[in-house]
């Protein structure tokens, strides 16, 4: 385990809470905790259903996915809410939308900050009651599992990422090995001119030159903003001021990119709190940023503004 990563993951034991059995595993990386929503399928035999999820739990959380060493308190925490909205039991192909969520606690605090909150709405799989998920890193064995490895692989990488400059890169490397193994196949969401948002989209934020800031952008937001706000506030929120003009150049570069609303997502109602005891021409400073990225966010980037 990266020392630097251990070091700062010990000062939040604190925020783990009591784990259930996954947690103990010996060096798997993710807690992970998984719903399965049924409620649009009519059906009224939904058993499959609480299969799915016990399955896709089991295979989030006893997969090893890395050659890192992680103590049970240093499981990144994440969940995954899966919504079905269609079910052909005919066949066992099931659709939906996929939520993801991530978390890393901050430094010394008993904060914790969302690092992924991202909506897949291109889930589309087949799964028959108590089958067994198999993990393969060198082909694909199913549209299901192919969809958990990418998230969990950009899970891990954007965690590590936090904690050093580039160091989520052998994931991200793992999550597009992923994305070409699913290129030949007839399945949605893995495709680049399909649609700049998904999954193939995303991993090119963080493989692409173009848009390679976001890297820098996680490690001085996290590390060195967020984390330093204990020993100073200003000083850490005045470096987070820095790292956004990542964002600005992300969309003068490419405004189409996920990465932006992936950003929106997970950081606008934090940035609202970060600012809250900021001076008014540091607030002004980051309104004037992300507003030509984010028209539409008026409201809120008006509480960054205008929040005493």
């Amino acid at each position: 385990m990266n020392m630097q990563r251990l070091k700062y993951w010990l000062f939040a034991v604190a925020l783990m809470g009591a784990f259930n059995a996954w947690a103990d595993d010996e060096n798997t990386e993710l807690y992970c905790e998984v719903e399965v929503n049924s409620q649009k399928v009519e059906q009224t035999n939904k058993e499959v259903f609480t299969a799915l999820k016990n399955a896709i739990s089991d295979y989030m959380n006893t997969t090893k996915w890395t050659d890192a060493q992680f103590a049970s308190n240093e499981k990144i925490r994440c969940k995954l809410y899966l919504t079905i909205s269609s079910w052909d039991n005919s066949n066992n192909k099931m659709s939906g939308d996929l939520q993801i969520q991530s978390q890393r606690p901050v430094y010394n605090s008993s904060y914790t900050t969302t690092i992924i909150n991202f909506k897949d709405t291109k889930i589309d799989f087949t799964y028959e009651e108590n089958q067994q998920l198999i993990y393969n890193e060198v082909s694909m064995e199913d549209n299901l599992t192919a969809i958990l490895n990418f998230y969990a692989f950009l899970i891990l990488g954007m965690d590590f990422d936090t904690f050093s400059l580039n160091g989520g890169a052998p994931y991200y490397e793992k999550a597009a090995n992923v994305v070409r193994l699913a290129q030949g196949t007839a399945e949605t969401g893995w495709k680049a001119f399909e649609d700049a948002k998904n999954r193939s989209g995303i991993i090119s934020v963080f493989t692409e030159s173009t848009t390679s800031g976001v890297h820098e952008l996680l490690y001085n937001y996290h590390r060195l903003g967020l984390d330093q706000m204990v020993v100073s506030v200003d000083k850490g929120r005045q470096t987070i001021t820095k790292s956004l003009d990542v964002i600005k150049k992300i969309y003068d570069a490419a405004p189409m990119s996920v990465a932006l609303s992936m950003f929106r997502d997970a950081k606008l109602d934090e940035l609202v709190n970060i600012y809250s005891k900021a001076g008014t021409s540091e607030k002004e400073e980051v309104y004037e940023t992300l507003y030509p990225v984010y028209p539409s966010e008026q409201e809120r980037l008006n509480k960054i503004k205008n929040t005493d």
